[in-house]
């Protein structure tokens, strides 16, 4: 078949892309505006004189715990279904992208060196690495969990 055949084909027509869709836009909206709330609610539930960098630590590393788990779950059911998509694009790009915040992490990281170098390498690097070791736990676990259901490993 070829393209223009293809672009007749009212029986598989092409999707329009995600961006140009208004219902999974606001998907990604609604989540983040849930995910930015949770992360607020994650700082004013921490005492005042701790400051905003352990919060922002735990919101990333939590979130990119959770980003594995979700999505190593999400992608061990194949296919992807059009429920599945709404729930990655609310819960993963929506959700975890309003909760974890890499500019507050790039602000704390600047006003900590000026006053401290080595606090600001640690607090950055640790960050950078934690949230790796963190989505390789959340990507291990989901493995043990939703293991696929035709017993063949998910690609």
């Amino acid at each position: 078949m070829t393209v223009v055949e293809h672009a007749r084909d009212t029986t598989h027509p092409i999707p329009r892309p995600a961006y140009a869709q208004p219902k999974l836009i606001a998907f990604v909206f609604l989540g983040g505006a849930l995910g930015a709330s949770a992360r607020l609610g994650l700082t004013l539930a921490m005492p005042s004189d701790a400051g905003d960098d352990w919060p922002v630590l735990i919101a990333n590393l939590v979130g990119a715990f959770l980003l594995g788990l979700l999505l190593t779950g999400l992608a061990s059911r194949k296919p992807e279904t059009p429920g599945r998509r709404d729930f990655r694009l609310f819960a993963g790009t929506g959700f975890m992208g309003g909760f974890t915040t890499y500019s507050s992490l790039a602000t704390n990281t600047a006003e900590l060196f000026e006053s401290d170098v080595l606090g600001a390498v640690l607090y950055s690097l640790g960050t950078l690495l934690g949230g790796i070791a963190a989505a390789a736990v959340g990507i291990w676990l989901a493995g043990l969990v939703w293991r696929p259901r035709d017993g063949k490993a998910a690609s």
